[in-house]
């Protein structure tokens, strides 16, 4: 009985001082003075990079750096891209992500912040196609030609939606409206945040009679297990909705 009762509390001793060493990402921020932020800057106006500069800019540099600031720390954005962006929030190449669309797939290995955000998605094409395609229905169709992004969220929904049709993933930096706008492909998919900006600037608009699709929430990533950080971004977030942070910074960027 005696060596069991041991055993037992050497295993408990064990396990508090496990939990003692498992430091939060929040005090490791603190500790060293930096926030990592892993960010695509391809997703406009949520986050883009000047290749000139290797600057970046956006509604989610704006949330980042005023993140930063009320943690009293400088903020480090670590460039990615979609398909590696949940595994560097994973093994820890940065303490967090710019906005990502909250999907099972991401939650089975990443924790989520509170969200402040939410997004649609619609079939895109160039105007001189417009005629061609009437919902959903047109696109999946043989000769159809779909582009979108590898990793992403959208190209779940294209597989999805137009399996009929032939599905183009091109890989970061390429992007999905790169190839409709080209020539190389018919119909992209993107949210309707980033449609409406890339609309602004290139012939393209969103195919006729296509309602949109998947509403989203966006939030942060964070690392699943760390409960600590996951409190305090979260609070951090209702604290900054109260004051009137979040909405300025929508409008700001015009969300």
């Amino acid at each position: 009985m005696q060596k069991i009762l041991g055993a037992a509390a050497l295993l408990g001793a064990l396990a508090l001082a496990t939990g003692a060493s498992a430091q939060s990402a929040l005090n490791r921020i603190l500790d060293s003075g930096t926030m990592k932020v892993g960010t695509t800057g391809d997703w406009n106006p949520m986050t883009m990079r000047d290749p000139a500069t290797n600057s970046f800019k956006g509604f989610d540099i704006d949330v980042m750096n005023e993140l930063a600031k009320d943690l009293g720390v400088a903020v480090e954005f670590v460039p990615t891209d979609w398909k590696t962006l949940v595994n560097g929030v994973v093994a820890g190449q940065y303490d967090l992500t710019g906005s990502a669309s909250i999907s099972p797939p991401r939650m089975k290995v990443a924790g989520f912040s509170e969200s402040y955000l939410s997004v649609e998605t619609y079939p895109f094409t160039t105007n001189d196609k417009a005629d061609r395609f009437d919902g959903y229905d047109s696109i999946n169709q043989p000769g159809v030609v779909v582009a979108t992004e590898l990793g992403t969220t959208f190209e779940g929904y294209v597989k999805a939606w137009f399996p009929n049709a032939e599905i183009k993933v091109v890989e970061a930096p390429a992007r999905g409206y790169q190839e409709v706008v080209s020539g190389r492909a018919d119909v992209f998919v993107t949210s309707n945040i980033e449609g409406a900006e890339l609309a602004a600037k290139f012939p393209i608009a969103p195919v006729k009679g296509a309602e949109p699709r998947a509403p989203s929430p966006i939030a942060m990533l964070l690392p699943q297990a760390d409960q600590v950080w996951i409190n305090y971004v979260n609070n951090w977030i209702k604290v900054k909705e109260a004051q009137g942070f979040f909405e300025a910074t929508r409008q700001k960027w015009g969300l």
